[in-house]
């Protein structure tokens, strides 16, 4: 009864307990702090997301090219999923090259492929296509077949090929041409830029392999006799795309699509990984027209049968050539062609060539070097030499060699 008649009455002011609106404060600031930690972590995660999408479609690259025909400048290229594009754009215009060569049968007229590379469609003129490869991909070549990038095999005509630059060229029925490369510029190459290697490396057709420039300008020591000795110093790029046997004579293409180098070599050495070398393109390519137009390159001639001085024993240059002790380095005649411009500028049998326009000549590679690169065909060259001991200069005129 008592609780009934107190439900009735006037209701009393109730004490309510001290800890219950901190409580209700805190549960309201508390929700807010766990909406903000929300809202930070999903923006946190749209962030990676974000990253996330942009890593998985590449970076985007700045790549500069002064292609004249192309008149192309700071082509932006997604350097990830554009590799597929170039690819797709340049593969068709990179061939193999198969090296026919007849059996050693004594009555065998049968050929057999010798020897594989890789070479570039680079022109197309009327009915015709020429390809660039290395000169040691068709070295010793009866015949020459070219394999297109769909498998099709035919047959090519060497127009020309150079040993010093390791450049070659063969003329193909443009009809069955799918794709020429495009040109680039290697000059404006620079060390750490991406680049493709595309060939067919132990036969396996359009094999691509990525990488960077490595270097630039480098300079690479050939033997072409075998006999251990330098005869040439080849000025190439290095790059630590893959090249490999097979792959000599294929592209090296920019993130722009554009030929910049010819492979030509690797450094094979098991102690050694991820050093190759290509030729730039911009001098590639006043060889590659001369093979085309004359079948070989011009260049200005001296007329001498040389060696470096350095091979022979140091008692036999005071004694036999009666040079000074001081004396290291230099050339010694061995023989002249006669009529040649060595013989008509004065030059005899056994005088040893120390200088050339003042520069320092070392051995018969900075010879060459100086004749080839730094002369033209009809320029006057002064000779400092020694003879018995005597020093001279003389001033021959170059030539074209005869064929």
């Amino acid at each position: 009864m008592d609780y009934f008649d107190d439900q009735h009455k006037e209701p009393k002011k109730s004490k309510r307990p001290n800890w219950l609106l901190p409580a209700i404060l805190g549960g309201i600031i508390g929700a807010g702090i766990v909406l903000l930690v929300a809202y930070g972590l999903d923006q946190d995660s749209m962030k990676m997301n974000n990253q996330s999408q942009s890593q998985q479609e590449g970076t985007v690259q700045q790549v500069s090219d002064t292609n004249q025909d192309t008149g192309l400048q700071n082509v932006r290229v997604d350097v990830q999923s554009g590799i597929t594009d170039i690819v797709d754009e340049t593969s068709p215009a990179v061939v193999g090259v198969v090296n026919l060569q007849q059996g050693d049968a004594l009555f065998s007229q049968e050929e057999s492929a010798a020897g594989s590379g890789s070479g570039v469609i680079y022109k197309k003129r009327g009915n015709k296509a020429y390809v660039v490869t290395n000169h040691h991909v068709v070295e010793g070549a009866t015949d020459v077949d070219v394999v297109l990038h769909n498998g099709a095999e035919i047959s090519a005509e060497l127009l020309g090929s150079d040993v010093f630059t390791d450049l070659a060229v063969l003329e193909i029925d443009a009809s069955r041409v799918e794709k020429v490369i495009d040109i680039g510029n290697s000059s404006s190459v620079k060390t750490g830029e991406p680049v493709i290697a595309i060939g067919d490396p132990l036969g396996f057709s359009g094999s691509v392999t990525q990488g960077i420039i490595s270097g630039i300008n480098r300079t690479v020591p050939q033997d072409f006799n075998g006999d251990g000795r330098s005869d040439w110093q080849a000025d190439v790029m290095q790059t630590d795309a893959a090249i490999n046997p097979g792959n000599s004579g294929g592209a090296l293409i920019n993130m722009a699509g554009q030929l910049i180098g010819i492979n030509s070599m690797k450094i094979a050495e098991s102690s050694v990984e991820g050093i190759g070398f290509a030729i730039p393109v911009d001098s590639a390519v006043p060889v590659m027209e001369q093979l085309e137009q004359n079948g070989q390159v011009k260049r200005p001639y001296l007329g001498v049968e040389a060696y470096s001085l350095n091979e022979i024993p140091a008692g036999e240059r005071s004694g036999h050539l009666g040079l000074p002790e001081d004396i290291e380095n230099g050339v010694y005649i061995w023989s002249l062609v006669p009529s040649s411009p060595a013989q008509q500028g004065g030059l005899q049998e056994l005088d040893v060539i120390t200088e050339l326009d003042g520069q320092a000549i070392k051995d018969m590679t900075a010879l060459r070097k100086h004749l080839y690169e730094e002369k033209q065909i009809g320029d006057k060259m002064k000779v400092t030499y020694y003879r018995d001991g005597q020093r001279g200069e003389t001033t021959v005129t170059l030539s074209e060699q005869e064929q």
